[in-house]
């Protein structure tokens, strides 16, 4: 197998590993599920083992079983509903890794309780087109966690708050009237 070239690091691919190693259902939108179908099978990363054990769902209307990633389901059924009744049934954390437009709708639904950012030092240049979240709703985001990685790789780990929600217990506060 051919190793995958990235930015990456050592220090970022041992993340990798420690990420992936843990106990968690890998959420996909049916593009990115067949992206990393294809990598697992193309290339050699440390951590392709762990994601080809771990439990994972796809959406999708066209997409039928069986899927040709081991452990994976096809849930036809829209993203949010089927997202709202696991956490509610599960206490088994559930990670998305690109699938943009499901991360959008998840975010939107309040569904994300945390967002994990890398950011690579590179100027984009023409590679850098899609805007992840142009014409999405604006969120705030409560910095959690924060490691830099390989000496110039950042990884921040972020709670996201729909721009205007009030957090739990930050409401108004009353003082004694006296």
């Amino acid at each position: 197998m051919a190793r995958l070239l990235g930015k990456e690091g050592p220090e970022v691919r041992e993340d990798r590993v420690r990420t992936f190693a843990q106990d968690q259902v890998l959420v996909f939108g049916a593009t990115t599920f067949r992206l990393f179908r294809k990598f697992v099978d193309e290339y050699d990363e440390p951590y392709y083992d762990s994601l080809n054990e771990l439990p994972k769902i796809v959406f999708s209307s066209r997409l039928e079983d069986p899927l040709g990633w081991r452990n994976s389901t096809v849930i036809d059924e829209d993203a949010v509903t089927a997202i709202e009744r696991l956490k509610r049934t599960t206490d088994v954390p559930m990670r998305s890794h690109g699938s943009i437009s499901l991360n959008r709708a998840l975010l939107a639904a309040g569904l994300v309780d945390r967002l994990e950012v890398i950011m690579f030092p590179a100027i984009s240049g023409r590679a850098g087109e899609a805007a992840l979240f142009h014409g999405g709703p604006e969120f705030d985001l409560e910095l959690i966690e924060s490691t830099v990685l390989d000496g110039r790789t950042q990884k921040l780990v972020y709670a996201p708050r729909l721009h205007g929600e009030i957090p739990e217990g930050a409401g108004p506060r009353l003082r004694n009237a006296d």
